[in-house]
Parts: C-alpha cells; sequence; structure tokens
C-alpha cells in the first residue's frame, strides 16, 4: 500500500476518483478541522486545533489524511504508547462515504502500527453509534466489555 512519500493510492469504489493517503500537513488544517465538524466528531470540550498540535508534537507520521483532487476527503490519528495502538478521528468526508476511505485510512494506519511493532489496535465509539459499529465490526474489530474513564489535564477552553 505504501509509496514513495509515505502515502498509498487508493482508488475510490463508486465514483473511481483517486484517492491518496499522505501523513498530514499542517496546510490541512482547516480542511481536516471542517471534516470533524461535517462528521460530528468534535465536542465542545476538546479543541480539534489543539488536538491537531498536540497529535504533530508525538507520531505526527501516524496522522494520516486522504485527499482526492488536491481536497482533504479523510482522516485518521493513530498511536502507539508501547503497548497497544488507538485509532481517533476517523472521518469521511460525508459526500464520500461508502467509496472505501475509512477502510483504507484505517488500514494504512494499521500497516504503520505493525511497522512498529503494536501487537494490538483499539478505539472508542460512543454509544448508540451503530454505523460506526458496524463499520468496525466489518472490519473484524472485536468489542469488549470495559469501563472507560478519563481525567482531563489541560482544560481547552
Amino acid at each position: 500500500m505504501g509509496r514513495a512519500g509515505g502515502g498509498c493510492r487508493c482508488p475510490g469504489r463508486l465514483d473511481r476518483v483517486t484517492t491518496d493517503i499522505r501523513p498530514f500537513r499542517p496546510s490541512d488544517t482547516d480542511e481536516v478541522v471542517a471534516l470533524w465538524h461535517a462528521t460530528g466528531l468534535t465536542r465542545p470540550w476538546n479543541d480539534p486545533r489543539k488536538d491537531i498540535e498536540r497529535k504533530l508534537s508525538v507520531q505526527p507520521e501516524l496522522f494520516l489524511v486522504a485527499t482526492a483532487g488536491g481536497a482533504v476527503v479523510g482522516s485518521v490519528m493513530a498511536g502507539y504508547d508501547g503497548h497497544r495502538g488507538w485509532l481517533y478521528y476517523l472521518a469521511a468526508a460525508p459526500e464520500r462515504r461508502r467509496e472505501g476511505i475509512a477502510r483504507a485510512l484505517v488500514a494504512e494506519a494499521e500497516r504503520r502500527l505493525l511497522a512498529l511493532g503494536c501487537p494490538k489496535v483499539q478505539l472508542m465509539v460512543r454509544p448508540g453509534n451503530e454505523g460506526a459499529r458496524g463499520f468496525y465490526d466489518a472490519l473484524g474489530y472485536e468489542p469488549f466489555e470495559t469501563w472507560a474513564t478519563g481525567k482531563r489535564l489541560i482544560a481547552d477552553g
């Protein structure tokens, strides 16, 4: 899947528009934030621009975007802590859904995590997001019972 520059080319299934997957560039910020808003990934307590800044300071090569015709049409943020890999901010532009963009982003993130020696990747899906659950089920992700908890150390706003 890889090619020069660290990306991949993935033809869309519906309209055959070629989609490139590559590492995020700071010039992608506005388009990525707009994509996250359009797909409902943002929350009032998380500043997406600060999340991007933070990611660029830790494993920036694991922050990927999908582009088509020069426009950002997808994103995924991955991380590896030496024990588990994680996926965040997986998004495909609403008008480009069901073309395989999100599937290609997950595959490329998994490939990069595996190259780092990552034995397992996890993610969180909000309750009630049955579409996301079905998507991940189809990719072989297995739900498991756990209690997710968190604590904010730095307030974004």
